[in-house]
């Protein structure tokens, strides 16, 4: 069976791509205006036979009408919209037993409020993200920062426990979804054969949020009062969505194409106007048909978790679901303790609490400018085996690529590694070793964990094209109700177990779900073949009942 290319991105055989013989048409959606329509009369230099006897090469369209610039500022920009979940989630550590003793509450109940909001983080994501892949990525991330902002100006004027708890949920809810619309950009623009590149771009956001959050608020704790906390996020959200929403361009592909179509006045930017008005003054307009073709799928409609859910009930897209998350139980259960554990064994303040969380987002970014080139190399290395030619900027069919594989080779060391350094860190902090110890477990735990996450959002991004962001959702859902539960659980576990083994025992847990990685790379080819030739006969047989119908 022939394969779609708006599935596997591939070009279909029955209709071969122009020679290099012919003019290169600026956009290959695109006509001059005022030009007559293109002939549906093939010219002879197109015939394949032809362009074979001329010893002639394929022209491949390029899978993004946007420069290789442009791409690299959208996607940070997404990132540091992402920013904002972690920032929102982390620069609430050091305060934690600032923010119980002015409520007159006990740590344990201040630490629900952690809890509650990965829940919410992991929830939250499910209703947006297919909203996105059907709407766009601008009125997504207009519904998102709104909701942000207005729990960030209730925070900063509560002074109540049931406040903080609800309005700390609200916030997680309109914070969270800018992750999984940060990797919709990525999928909407980055092929998989590039995607290593983009790495270090897609992942600032991420990096940066457990690394600097903390050091913020513990500063802002320390010589502020606590509400000043959520008064600078207002601030600093407020000034960064009015730039985002002026300026950034709208890229689903299900609205503007591969960015030369023009976006629906909802989704327009004012650099969407101008790059248009550019496009048209050099004489090239849209083809109607095109545009057609591009908005059939395109529609506003109330958010839901559905898309997600489908993506969540694939069985390769389980197991990748599943150990991600728990290593993430792992990674959130250092961070949530990690406060409490500095001011009792090395009796910090909440300043010096704050800084102890730079190793790992330096970790983090020295994870995101390294891993990203041994993932491009190791993709390559295996096109060559596959004899699947590297083309950058296009999207290629992966189809009968091992692409779980060329990904998980390098994913599943870092992962080991990560698991690894969380057991050291457990046992150095419970013998009260000298302080250099924690720091340089942190930093190696914040290498291998964010180097091993990223690889496996690009992984997701890869098995489901045209639903990045369902796939980004769907990881955090995993990712944050797992995490919610080992935070809520390492401080009686540490109270019982003593840290050492409290953090062996969740590093345990996920080592134990370890061998989904290797069954993914055997069998994970033959799953996705199976789940796209059931959409393909979908696909097919939704056409016919249309062809009937007409």
């Amino acid at each position: 069976m022939t394969s779609k290319s708006d599935i596997v991105g591939g070009t279909p055989a029955n209709n071969p791509p122009p020679s290099p013989t012919m003019p290169i048409p600026v956009d290959s959606q695109t006509r001059p205006t005022g030009s007559t329509p293109r002939s549906t009369e093939q010219p002879p230099s197109q015939d394949p036979e032809k362009a074979i006897a001329q010893n002639a090469e394929p022209v491949h369209k390029q899978y993004s009408a946007f420069t290789v610039t442009e791409k690299k500022i959208m996607v940070s920009v997404g990132s540091l919209a992402a920013f904002f979940s972690p920032l929102s989630s982390s620069i609430y550590f050091p305060a934690l037993d600032t923010i119980a003793a002015a409520l007159d509450e006990t740590t344990s109940r201040i630490d629900i409020t952690v809890t509650t909001y990965l829940i919410l983080q992991g929830i939250a994501p499910m209703f947006i993200a297919g909203f996105s892949d059907t709407a766009g990525r601008r009125p997504a991330y207009m519904i998102c920062f709104t909701i942000y902002l207005l729990a960030n100006l209730g925070l900063g004027l509560q002074n109540s426990y049931v406040a903080l708890l609800l309005l700390r949920m609200l916030q997680s809810a309109g914070s969270s979804g800018t992750v999984a619309l940060a990797n919709g950009l990525v999928g909407d623009m980055i092929t998989s054969a590039e995607r290593g590149n983009y790495i270090a771009f897609a992942s600032l956001g991420s990096m940066l949020g457990p690394s600097l959050s903390p050091v913020l608020g513990g500063l802002l704790s320390q010589y502020l009062n606590w509400h000043w906390i959520f008064w600078f996020l207002l601030i600093f959200g407020g000034t960064f969505f009015t730039c985002l929403a002026l300026f950034l361009p709208e890229t689903c592909r299900k609205v503007v194409g591969d960015g030369s179509v023009p976006p629906p006045p909802l989704n327009n930017s004012v650099t969407d106007v101008i790059r248009h008005k550019r496009r048209m003054k050099k004489g090239v307009s849209p083809d109607p048909e095109h545009i057609s073709e591009v908005r059939k799928n395109y529609k506003l409609q109330i958010p839901s978790p559905w898309p997600t859910l489908r993506v969540c009930l694939d069985l390769e897209t389980s197991l990748i679901l599943l150990t991600t998350g728990l290593m993430f139980a792992c990674f959130y259960a250092v961070m949530t303790g990690a406060t409490t554990s500095f001011h009792e064994v090395y009796h910090f303040n909440n300043i010096e609490s704050g800084l102890m969380y730079l190793p790992i987002g330096a970790g983090g970014v020295g994870s995101a400018f390294t891993t990203g080139r041994i993932v491009d190399w190791n993709y390559r290395r295996h096109a060559k085996r596959a004899g699947l030619p590297v083309l950058k900027g296009v999207r290629q069919d992966l189809r009968n690529f091992n692409i779980e594989r060329a990904r998980l080779e390098i994913a599943l060391p870092l992962y080991y590694l990560s698991l690894a350094s969380v057991i050291a860190y457990g046992w150095v902090l419970g013998h009260k070793v000298n302080l250099a110890a924690p720091v340089i477990l942190l930093f190696i735990s914040g290498w291998s964990l964010m180097g091993t996450s990223q690889i496996l959002n690009a992984l997701m991004v890869d098995i489901w094209p045209g639903k990045s962001a369902s796939a980004t959702a769907a990881n955090n859902l995993f990712r944050c109700e797992l995490g919610a539960a080992s935070s809520a659980a390492i401080s009686p576990m540490t109270q019982a177990m003593g840290s050492g083994w409290a953090y062996t025992t969740l590093a345990l847990i996920a080592f134990a779900a370890s061998p989904c990685f290797w069954i993914m790379m055997s069998h994970g080819m033959k799953w996705r073949q199976k789940r796209l030739g059931k959409k393909e006969e979908k696909s097919l047989a939704k056409g016919a009942l249309d062809g009937n119908k007409n």
